[in-house]
């Protein structure tokens, strides 16, 4: 069992892998491998594989025999599904936002977390069991760059990473704030280059995001 602080601090080591989280939705596990292949050769090692499709834990097997590669289960909402993730392989989990019962059933599954947070009572509750890094959702919505800007103005001691709504044209908003650590965002595999089994393109997309904010 790991308590929050450790667990939170490992969060940041993989949030730290490179400025962009990839967040996959994946319908069929045949493909899992190349996707995670050409994302982890253009530079994006940390994958975010939701838990949306039938197919996704089957997925995180496949992903997590990739060399180099560091996946992670994202969508977790019960902590029958942390339980879950654990054995398909999962190295981190993500929840859109986060309740008690989750956050126990991750430390005790020695399974770092980015628990989701919009608002500042979210971020402090999560600060106040030991989260300092957390997942800023739905970024877009809850007010983008702006928002986060302005939380972290009285709450300096959290890092995030926000997702939804995060494109190439928005992305560099987060990331030249001081309290952005990497942003989340699916543009890196779009579904047309998935269905086409474009894996170059895809690796291509990957390594112009791992240039962010370089």
């Amino acid at each position: 069992m790991i308590t929050a602080e450790y667990a939170s601090k490992e969060a940041l080591k993989i949030a730290n892998l490179a400025p962009v989280i990839p967040v996959l939705v994946v319908h069929d596990a045949a493909i899992a491998r190349p996707l995670a292949e050409a994302l982890v050769a253009g530079g994006l090692p940390a994958l975010e594989v939701t838990l949306r499709t039938p197919a996704a834990l089957d997925v995180i097997r496949e992903m997590a025999q990739v060399e180099g590669g560091v996946v992670g289960a994202g969508s977790i909402l019960t902590p029958e599904m942390v339980t879950q993730v654990v054995e398909a392989g999962a190295k981190f989990g993500v929840s859109p936002g986060s309740t008690d019962k989750v956050l126990d059933a991750a430390e005790a599954a020695d399974l770092p977390m980015l628990p989701g947070a919009a608002t500042a009572s979210e971020v402090m509750k999560l600060l106040e069991r030991g989260y300092t890094m957390q997942k800023f959702f739905p970024a877009e919505i809850a007010g983008g760059a702006a928002a986060i800007k302005a939380i972290g103005a009285p709450i300096p001691g959290v890092t995030f990473c926000p997702t939804g709504g995060v494109s190439p044209k928005n992305a560099m908003d987060y990331l030249s704030l001081k309290n952005i650590v990497c942003v989340g965002g699916s543009w890196v595999c779009p579904q047309s280059l998935i269905d086409a089994k474009d894996w170059k393109g895809i690796e291509e997309l990957a390594r112009e995001a791992s240039q962010l904010g370089k």
